[in-house]
């Protein structure tokens, strides 16, 4: 116990001091895209092609953060000319339809429902669902109970059973084997209740879309109140989100 504690002395507090403080992201990493609208249509035509996802509307010159799984073909396709990504991980929208961008999104504050800040502002239980996920958004989930993030100071935790649930957090394509488990662990969850798709699988169904083994998106299944992009979404993408929406 002495070792513990002198440890503990030693290396002094790890948790990020973030949303009071700001955090700074490895260079690599692949947020919120920055989009030339004045950019050669040719060039737009050709990212829209090469989009894994066909996340990107050409005509419109927007794209689908539902589907993008920021693979960063477009920004390698284009140098940079047509998107750029920069290391902005407020991505969370409270609509789906905020999700296909020209590269700005809404307050998310000033979107969410003022009565989930009403009802959960002090405490919230989620029970995790992995609707046939690969690991990736579960993992990066998780990462939010390390000493680094500490989720729990903020009220936030994840529950074992859905009837100690405030709402789901769902991962996952939802394929047609867990739509029955998802449908009975949200209908466990007491009302009133919030559902939360994580990761562009759940949004849109991410690398799986148009498989015949997929339900669908989640949300043509029950309804969603927030929509966390990302494949998968960074930690602080979903802390972002959590603290924005319900606190």
């Amino acid at each position: 116990m002495l070792k513990i504690i002198k440890n503990r002395m030693e290396q002094g507090c790890k948790t990020t001091r973030y949303p009071k403080e700001p955090i700074s992201l490895y260079k690599r990493y692949r947020g919120l895209p920055e989009i030339n609208r004045n950019c050669d249509p040719a060039l737009i035509k050709r990212c829209a092609e090469a989009c894994p996802q066909d996340a990107i509307d050409p005509v419109a010159i927007r794209i689908d953060l539902g589907r993008c799984t920021f693979c960063g073909q477009c920004e390698m396709q284009s140098e940079g000319k047509f998107i750029t990504f920069t290391q902005n991980f407020e991505m969370a929208t409270a609509s789906r339809e905020d999700l296909i961008t020209d590269g700005t999104l809404p307050d998310l504050a000033r979107h969410s429902k003022k009565h989930f800040k009403k009802l959960f502002g002090r405490s919230l239980q989620l029970r995790q669902v992995s609707a046939a996920g690969c690991n990736a958004c579960e993992a990066d989930t998780n990462v939010l109970n390390t000493p680094f993030f500490d989720l729990s100071r903020f009220g936030i935790d994840f529950v074992a059973s859905p009837r100690h649930a405030d709402g789901i957090h769902v991962t996952g394509p939802v394929s047609k084997n867990m739509r029955a488990a998802l449908l009975t662990t949200f209908e466990a969850v007491p009302a009133p209740k919030v559902v939360i798709a994580s990761g562009s699988c759940p949004i849109s169904g991410g690398p799986f879309y148009g498989s015949d083994e997929v339900s669908g998106d989640l949300n043509s299944i029950i309804p969603v109140d927030l929509f966390i992009p990302g494949c998968p979404p960074h930690p602080l993408t979903t802390l972002h989100a959590l603290l924005s929406y319900f606190k």
